[in-house]
């Protein structure tokens, strides 16, 4: 007890919003940049998502749409890095639209941010099982994977999976040493990448990497379903903001985190401005380059990664095929283009590797901040208590991270048979972005009003500007997340993603009226901070016995 007479600024901020220091502070401000750069990953979703680019409305959505999706990113980090520096927990978006908007918009945001937040791992450890099949074993050794199965498939992700718990488990210090190098390793690997693919590129004519056209429906190879060029461009911005998300990971945590009101703000900025970056070159590269695609495979007699009628189709056209109508090679245009140009060389084989470990670390900073929010949602029973435990031993929510792994793991066995990985992957962005835009929104009514306690970053002016193009984004996302996985009718009916949102918030709603809205109470405020003081006490006490 002899240590709380010295408590550090960051005990004091958590102990006034009515919380006990149970989790181990160790990240500064490299590592609030890395665990969210690990999370936005471009070359997990920068490369996975590329074909939604390309067959949207063409490279159009590959350069200028992704600056444009990044710039909007940076106003999201922004005006939620206010609200971070303000009230600095692991519920972050939870407990701000709580504290912001009230407690049953508080515990609408936990739920849409906690569905986002299900669906980021199990769609990138697929992702990563996606690469290990096609870049490693069969790109690399060149085995045949064409036997491959979905039992295969579940085998692999369930030792992924265990593998991502059991470094969550046993500390952050181990989870951030990874996550910090993850972060040198993406941008070394997206660097000798871009060099590569620059290296392929057989015309310089630029014009041809910001060509607007719309390629949904047969021209894009059945990625995005055909539509008119308004709604194509919404879709397109799924590439973007698919990759660029998660970067509440520095938020989710603020309670592991040095100075977090003066660090979680800034390991958002600086994870999102720098994958804008890095990113836009990448996508670059991969447009440039794609035309040479086609001329190696033609010079290949023997050549089997693309159809015949697609090669003629791309024969026919005058003076050879543009980045655009590459379009046609449709989700298969990312692995066609690497295992082609890139694979062949020593540095292509680095680059595989690299992609495949970036992909896992990816996927364990989504574990990592998914289960310290669902600790936060315990610990104010929005969710049963017992996943607020925390091990003495390592000071890491160890019930939360299992009960993540266990569910992340169960929506890749429950989504592959029914075809439905589209809608938890478009589904895992879209309402991420939901999940950032309520306690903005809520903040824009509260700011001056009932919020009036703020952090040592604020936007000041831009504050309210930001919070309706939030709102307007928010919006778009939403309408092209929707779009772009539409139900699909035949032998098997494959639900859209509207099914899945209507059932889900038709269920929370249900729930909240018959009895949420009278039990839960939401995050401690008022006198409840006050009467909680002593426990905090106690509960700390109990943790540093050890």
């Amino acid at each position: 007890m002899a240590e709380h007479h010295h408590l550090t600024e960051d005990e004091k901020v958590l102990h006034s919003m009515g919380y006990a220091q149970e989790l181990s502070r160790r990240m500064g401000t490299f590592q609030s940049f890395a665990i969210s750069f690990s999370i936005i990953c471009i070359i997990s979703g920068g490369l996975a998502s590329f074909p939604i680019a390309m067959s949207t409305v063409g490279p159009w959505t590959a350069t200028i749409c992704w600056i444009l999706g990044g710039i909007y990113a940076l106003i999201v980090a922004a005006s939620l890095g206010q609200i971070a520096s303000a009230y600095p927990t692991a519920g972050s978006l939870y407990h701000w639209s709580s504290i912001l908007g009230g407690k049953f918009w508080g515990w609408l945001t936990a739920y849409t941010n906690l569905l986002g937040l299900l669906f980021v791992i199990p769609a990138v450890n697929v992702i990563l099982y996606t690469f290990i099949r096609d870049l490693f074993f069969s790109g690399m050794l060149g085995w045949d994977v064409s036997t491959w199965t979905n039992t295969t498939m579940f085998t692999w992700i369930a030792a992924i999976t265990i593998a991502q718990c059991a470094l969550n488990h046993f500390g952050i210090r181990l989870t951030t040493i990874l996550t910090d190098f993850s972060g040198y390793l993406i941008l070394v690997i997206t660097v000798i990448l871009v060099g590569l693919l620059f290296m392929h590129v057989p015309s310089w004519d630029f014009g041809h990497a910001f060509a607007f056209v719309n390629k949904t429906g047969a021209a894009g190879g059945g990625v995005a379903p055909e539509t008119g060029i308004f709604i194509a461009v919404l879709m397109g911005f799924l590439y973007p903001l698919f990759t660029i998300t998660g970067f509440d990971a520095s938020a989710h945590t603020s309670e592991e985190t040095k100075d977090a009101q003066n660090t979680v703000h800034k390991g958002m900025l600086t994870s999102v401005f720098w994958s804008l970056v890095f990113g836009f070159a990448l996508a670059l590269g991969m447009v440039m380059a794609l035309p040479a695609v086609y001329t190696t495979l033609a010079a290949d007699p023997n050549q089997t990664m693309v159809s015949k009628e697609i090669m003629d189709q791309l024969a026919a056209i005058p003076g050879g095929p543009t980045p655009a109508d590459m379009a046609i090679l449709g989700w298969s245009s990312f692995a066609v283009l690497f295992n082609t140009l890139i694979m062949p060389s020593f540095l292509g084989k680095i680059c595989a590797i690299g992609i495949i470990l970036a992909n896992f670390f990816c996927a364990l900073s989504g574990l990592t901040s998914t289960s310290r929010m669902i600790y936060a949602f315990a610990r104010d029973r929005g969710l049963p208590h017992q996943l607020a435990h925390v091990s003495k031993t390592y000071r890491t929510p160890t019930a939360a991270i299992w009960f993540t792994g266990i569910v992340t793991f169960l929506l890749v066995v429950i989504t592959t048979p029914l075809n439905a990985f589209a809608a938890l992957s478009t589904g895992c962005a879209m309402y991420l972005y939901m999940s950032y835009g309520m306690p903005v929104v809520a903040g824009f009514f509260a700011e001056g009003k009932t919020w009036t306690t703020y952090g040592k970053f604020r936007l000041g002016g831009l504050s309210k500007i930001f919070a309706i193009i939030v709102a307007i984004g928010t919006i778009g996302i939403i309408i092209g997340g929707h779009a772009f996985v539409p139900s699909i009718t035949g032998d098997t009916f494959v639900p859209g993603l509207i099914y899945y949102t209507v059932a889900f918030y038709g269920l929370l709603i249900l729930a909240w009226v018959a009895f949420e809205g009278r039990r839960f109470k939401g995050p401690p405020m008022g006198d409840e901070i006050a009467r909680r003081q002593a426990e905090i006490a106690k509960m700390e006490a109990k943790l540093e016995s050890r």
